[in-house]
Parts: C-alpha cells; structure tokens; sequence
C-alpha cells in the first residue's frame, strides 16, 4: 500500500530530527570536553603520557566531534527545506551555528600546535574556549525553544529586500567583485 506524500514526509522529518538532535548533542558534548583534554597538555612532558593524551583528544575531534558536525549541519539543511522554516529567529540560529562552526576550526587549529614540543593550553584559554562553547550552545538552544518574534524590518530594512545584500556589502567593504581576465 502506498503512504501518502504528507505521511512519509512525516516520517522522514520525525527521522531526520531525531538525528539532527543526535549529532547536535555529540557535536556539542565534544566541543565541551575538548578544552578539558587540551588543558590536561600542561602537565605533561613528551613520553608516553602525552602521546596517549594526543591520541584521545584527535580521536575526540577528529573521529567524534567533526562528523557529528557534519550530520548535524547537513540534517539540519535538510530540515531547512522539510519544514520550510524561513523566519527571522531562524536566521538568528543559523548566525549562531555558524560561530560554532568556526570555534569548532578553532579545536582544530589549537589541537594542531598543541601537542608540538613548544605546545601550551593555559588556564585563560582553557576558561575562554568552554565559557565560548557553553554560551553559544546555550543561546542556541534557547533561541531554538524560545522562538523569540524579531522584526528583520525595525533593524534591517534594505537587506531584505531584492538586492539589499549586494547593496549593504558594497556600502560595507566597496567594489568585492573579482576582476574576469
């Protein structure tokens, strides 16, 4: 028997969503626990120690952390276009998704100088990349929850209008177009 479209659309959107929360709450709990691990750099010299430690933290971000990324960025596109959600709160989520996205290239990047000879994680980094992680994914999930009503016309008028971008980014940054040869 053949399920209407609505019924299977259902189906795949209940889906899709379970693993979008899933990958979220992966992603975020690794973003959460990798400063820890980075910390834990101060007190070891080469050796064996360190060696483990380096491995734990790149199996943390690379094997755990950055596909859960991934599936919950791409879930989440597909939702985008399931729900059709195009409101002004969402595009607040998308912004906030978007700096998680690069403190998350910013583990990367700290783990990748971090286990060289030279490598440190102090107290004040460690304090600013989790008090990061545990703002955004907070404000995240209450923008998510909360659905807070935003006018994009009291602040933004131009830039949601048909050419408003091009308009606000040449006002921004003047002539980005790339030269053709």
């Amino acid at each position: 028997m053949v399920q209407p479209a609505v019924e299977r659309t259902g189906a795949v959107t209940t889906f899709l969503k379970f693993v979008h929360l899933a990958a979220i709450a992966l992603w975020s709990g690794g973003l959460v626990a990798l400063p820890f691990l980075f910390w834990q750099r101060r007190r070891l010299a080469a050796g064996l120690d360190l060696d483990r430690l380096h491995r734990v933290a790149r199996l943390v971000y690379v094997e755990l952390t950055s596909p859960a990324a991934f599936v919950a960025i791409a879930s989440g596109t597909a939702l985008i276009f399931l729900q059709s959600t195009f409101t002004e709160w969402f595009s607040l989520k998308m912004a906030l998704v978007a700096i998680m996205a690069m403190l998350h290239v910013v583990a990367g990047l700290v783990l990748a100088q971090l286990f060289l000879p030279e490598g440190r994680f102090g107290w004040l980094s460690y304090l600013a990349l989790t008090s990061a992680y545990i703002l955004l994914i907070t404000a995240i999930i209450w923008v998510v929850l909360a659905k807070p009503h935003l006018d994009a016309n009291q602040f933004a008028v131009q830039l949601f209008e048909p050419g408003g971008l091009g308009r606000w980014l040449h006002q921004s940054f003047g002539e980005i177009r790339m030269p053709t040869p």
